[in-house]
């Protein structure tokens, strides 16, 4: 089985994203909905690297990120 593209585990920022956990297998498409302020930007500028983080996220290869 190939790794993930990104997988997401507990992830959490001060405002907006508490305790996120997703996986998006490689290859698939994957969209963020929700209402103002549930931190989808947020989330987004997380996985860019952007914005700091507390918990774990893999990014294809680049292995596991974590402030």
């Amino acid at each position: 089985t190939p790794p993930p593209a990104i997988r997401v585990q507990a992830l959490s920022k001060r405002y907006g994203v508490k305790d996120v956990s997703f996986t998006i297998p490689k290859g698939e498409i994957f969209g963020f909905l929700g209402p103002n302020g549930a931190g989808k930007s947020t989330l987004i500028r997380i996985l860019m690297g952007f914005l700091g983080l507390f918990g774990p996220a893999v990014i294809g290869y680049l292995g596991y990120t974590e402030v």
